[in-house]
């Protein structure tokens, strides 16, 4: 292992909160990058000297290759680890051109916003409009993806600072949630009244009931995260526009490794570069997770190890 990043789900199991996390030790985190040390007898993916990315769930290392897929960083043990053993049906080669940090960066932020943008409902159209809230690792990622498609993006933030790195990396329009909090209506202005085209929804307090009012006729929400408790959105509004809400868990379930390569394609024929805010050496994990959750962070916060 030569990276991993954070998420916020990594968070959530640190504290306890996260559903399903086992209450005995386990090493943290699920998105690692590295290079391929020693293979088995019969494996035909890889040899030794590939540089790899692990996939988010994986078939149990003491486990047949038959055997049901659990996620790593709870139950799994993780990537935040010197040396890590996988079957060659968890790993995927790194796209051409990334470091080893923003490698780590493409298992569950890269797979979640291609998901939402490309795999739930419609794609996302060039022309279209795109709405993503806040400046974290899926939404960056959403940033890259929507820009390179040709779709009118808009991002919203409290941070003017991040508003500027946000429009060098694609971003059209920008609203600060701060000083607009109905930024819905914002949405709406910016859009001829017609709102986006696909929202990707992090799930922060209040959010989704705006954007039930910011979505196009017909157009998609991709519900990503956990929403706050006791928030419970009002669903007649996303009915008024017609509109398509997604559950989005990482990428797709049924082919996670053909949602990752076309994911990789387009970001080496596009020549994405992964947004990383900060790296961390591996005996400053305790910074790293204050880091994030501060929430200070724009794109990845990554541990080089």
């Amino acid at each position: 292992m030569r990276a991993a990043s954070l998420n916020y789900r990594d968070l959530m199991i640190a504290r306890g909160s996260y559903p399903g996390s086992r209450e005995e030790p386990v090493i943290p985190l699920s998105d690692g990058a590295g290079e391929v040390d020693a293979v088995g007898e019969g494996v035909q993916r890889f040899e030794p000297g590939d540089r790899v990315v692990n996939t988010f769930s994986q078939v149990p290392p003491d486990g047949p290759p038959s055997a049901g897929r659990k996620a790593l960083g709870s139950p799994l043990d993780g990537t935040l680890a010197e040396q890590a053993v996988f079957h060659e049906s968890g790993l995927i080669h790194t796209p051409d051109g990334l470091s080893r940090e923003e490698a780590a960066t493409l298992l569950c932020a890269g797979q979640t916003a291609w998901h939402a943008l490309f795999g739930a409902g419609a794609p996302l159209q060039p022309g279209q409009t795109l709405l993503t809230l806040g400046t974290g690792g899926v939404s960056s990622f959403a940033l890259l993806f929507g820009a390179a498609a040709g779709a009118h993006v808009i991002v919203t933030s409290s941070s003017d600072d991040k508003f500027n790195r946000a429009r060098s990396l694609g971003a059209d329009e920008t609203i600060n949630y701060e000083r607009t909090p109905d930024w819905h209506e914002a949405v709406l202005g910016l859009t001829n009244g017609v709102g986006a085209d696909c929202v990707v929804e992090v799930g922060g307090v209040g959010t989704p009931e705006r954007s039930f009012q910011a979505v196009a006729p017909e157009g998609k929400i991709g519900l990503i995260g956990v929403l706050s408790d006791g928030e419970n959105p009002n669903p007649h509004l996303l009915m008024q526009h017609s509109g398509h809400l997604h559950g989005i868990y990482v990428g797709t379930i049924n082919q996670p490794l053909d949602s990752f390569q076309a994911m990789n394609a387009a970001i080496d024929v596009n020549a994405l570069q992964p947004v990383v805010d900060r790296t961390f050496s591996l005996d400053e994990v305790s910074e790293a997770y204050r880091a994030l959750e501060e929430a200070e962070h724009f794109g990845k916060i990554v541990v080089t190890i």
